[in-house]
């Protein structure tokens, strides 16, 4: 079935095109023609990119290049973990996108990691991309490849390495950026002048746990890719898949660092933030301690008692505050002793 079987609908196409020996055919090709062009084009693949289609919209492509009804299942719930299928001769490849969100200040509302999904549908002749994150663009993934023709001229699963590279490169990026934060969370929680706010400490933690979601499922996928468990994949590709493993498994050790890293730093706060509270339980009790002499002393004679023999001595008012104030003296001298003032 063809796009002319089926009802006209504007598709978000970001961009499509023909590749013949590793070179682009010049020209934007319309959709409804790429459905076509790949029957009458040996050799020849078409790269189709969509930006968040509808069910409707992804069915049309989805009919004429046999896109199994699962994988398009998949490819319209933009909530998939990262994995890689097999549907006869398709693969189809769910990779989660990670970007860096800049912000002026870590708070325990700060969003640091922001996170899409790019779908990949691969075939013989065509590779259909879906990408649900409107901060991810792959213009420069496909001007990058036009311009090495030979690579190009791998097909499909030559798009398939140079996204995959391209999204485990940003996790690179990222991991990078979070290393400031966890680093300067690190040494707030070990300066006694700092501010121990658990709060941003615990958000930068779940930033991190989220970007391992991200990284560490798309270990499996590009193993099987570059191992050649799957169709497609010459001994050239498998070498360039390799190679993207290899960053992601550094981009994946270094989140578990930093995880770590943050573990240690909340675990700190936390000591820190109880160390000072038993400080200040101290300092209240020893100001109590401090206020409860004169006002002894005072509840003793506020009694109105008619037989209090030094209420009626010369030296009994002077005496009273002189003991107060040394009592008080003596007290106040002990704790600063035991550093409780």
């Amino acid at each position: 079935m063809t796009a002319h079987d089926t009802p006209r609908q504007e598709i978000p196409v970001v961009d499509c095109a023909l590749y013949e020996h590793g070179r682009r055919r010049p020209g934007h090709l319309p959709l409804d023609e790429a459905m076509d062009v790949t029957r009458t084009s040996p050799g020849g693949f078409v790269w189709i990119g969509l930006h968040a289609p509808t069910a409707g919209q992804l069915q049309i492509v989805a009919r004429a290049f046999g896109l199994h009804s699962l994988a398009v299942e998949d490819a319209l719930n933009a909530h998939q973990r990262p994995k890689l299928e097999r549907y006869d001769d398709t693969l189809f490849l769910v990779l989660r996108t990670a970007v860096y969100l800049e912000h002026e200040e870590l708070t325990p509302t700060t969003d640091i990691v922001g996170t899409g999904e790019i779908m990949a549908f691969v075939g013989r002749d065509f590779i259909v991309v879906v990408r649900h994150d409107p901060a991810r663009h792959l213009s420069g993934v496909r001007t990058a490849l036009e311009a090495d023709p030979e690579r190009l001229a791998h097909g499909p699963v030559a798009v398939l390495h140079a996204i995959a590279d391209s999204v485990v490169d940003q996790y690179l990026d990222v991991v990078a950026a979070l290393e400031a934060d966890a680093d300067q969370v690190e040494f707030d929680a070990f300066s006694p002048d700092a501010r121990h706010d658990v709060g941003r400490v615990y958000q930068l933690k779940r930033e991190l746990l989220e970007l391992r979601r991200t990284v560490a499922p798309l270990a499996q996928p590009l193993g099987d890719l570059a191992e050649r468990r799957v169709p497609g994949v010459d001994r050239e590709l498998a070498a360039y898949f390799r190679d993207v493993a290899d960053h992601l498994a550094q981009a994946a050790e270094r989140v578990t660092v930093l995880t770590e890293l943050v573990d240690n730093a909340l675990t700190m706060a936390l000591a820190q933030t109880s160390v000072q509270q038993n400080h200040d339980v101290r300092r209240i009790s020893a100001a109590a301690a401090l206020i409860a002499i004169p006002v002894a002393i005072a509840a003793v004679y506020g009694m109105n008692f008619a037989h209090m023999p030094e209420l009626g001595w010369l030296f009994g008012y002077p005496a009273m505050l002189i003991t107060t104030a040394a009592l008080v003296t003596l007290v106040y001298l002990v704790f600063r002793k035991k550093r409780w003032l």
